[in-house]
């Protein structure tokens, strides 16, 4: 029992938020959350993604082990700790990514694709590609993209607009960016010891960097808004109600880089979200904003 709850800590289930939050869009943008059968769907994608993405983390473990035990934090975690067996670890990260591609390939072929396309590149972001600066979160970020694009290969979009697969992938960017600024706060002159990409940053590129993306990420959502009106008849005066979201992208976004700026955080972006109420709350009305802008207005 200790072995299992080890193995399910290991495969972090606090990081499936992120899952959630972007295996969703596509049905969600689509207006579609509330039909039975694509919601099914895509519910069952999220957690397909789920068990690879928890068996990245295995790997991961595997793989660092022996800096984690470094790591002032890291070195609980249950196999740097012992709690989980690495033969336990080695063996869940072979047997769980097998059953799951294995019954995507029967549930959908496009996802098991995209699955797979993901393990290969998350083993590869493991032993090769996390050590590359700058590849290191554009990896990251094609990542987060395909996270999305399992969620839109599973039902029949019809509406999901390119614009917002950027924005998505400018987004994720943004919070892997904001991640190295906080690993470099955290560890200062240690940061290289535990993560040796972190060589290869300093605070002035990760800075101009977050500038860059975080200016993309509120263009390319603007774009959306304007793309993509709602459909209504009569059409609603004014015809871009999209764009009544932008306010809470905007503080979202401002939000995320004072807690990184001001209150040092952002090395650990599932916890942000899980524990800072502002954060939440401006989830909590963007969602109902769209939902009354894509859901409720075109049934009037």
């Amino acid at each position: 029992m200790r072995a299992f709850i080890g193995l399910i800590k290991t495969m972090r289930p606090k990081q499936w938020t992120k899952n959630l939050l972007f295996v969703f869009p596509a049905i969600v943008f689509d207006g579609k959350l509330f039909q039975l059968e694509p919601f099914l769907r895509v519910f069952i994608a999220f957690v397909l993604l789920c068990l690879i993405s928890g068996t990245v983390y295995i790997i991961n473990d595997l793989v660092d082990i022996e800096a984690d035990r470094k790591h002032p934090k890291k070195k609980f975690r249950p196999l740097p700790s012992g709690e989980l067996p690495k033969s336990i670890a080695i063996a869940a990260a072979i047997i769980i990514p097998v059953a799951g591609i294995g019954f995507a390939f029967v549930f959908s072929l496009p996802l098991a694709l995209i699955l797979i396309a993901y393990l290969l590149m998350q083993i590869a972001y493991s032993f090769r590609l996390k050590h590359i600066v700058i590849v290191d979160v554009l990896t990251i970020m094609i990542g987060f993209l395909m996270r999305v694009g399992a969620g839109a290969v599973v039902f029949d979009v019809e509406n999901f607009s390119p614009w917002l697969f950027a924005a998505t992938g400018l987004l994720a960017l943004f919070l892997a960016v904001g991640k190295r600024r906080g690993e470099l706060i955290e560890m200062g002159e240690n940061a290289s010891n535990t993560r040796k990409i972190l060589e290869h940053y300093n605070l002035p590129l990760i800075d101009d960097m977050m500038r860059i993306v975080v200016t993309s990420t509120l263009i390319t959502y603007v774009l959306y808004t304007i793309e993509v009106p709602v459909n209504t008849d009569p059409p609603p005066d004014p015809p871009y109600l999209g764009l009544l979201t932008v306010p809470f992208v905007m503080y979202g976004l401002f939000r995320y880089l004072y807690l990184i700026h001001v209150k040092g955080e952002g090395s650990a972006p599932d916890e942000v979200l899980l524990k800072d109420r502002p954060l939440q709350m401006t989830l909590v009305l963007f969602g109902l904003t769209f939902i009354l802008i894509l859901y409720i207005l075109p049934s009037l």
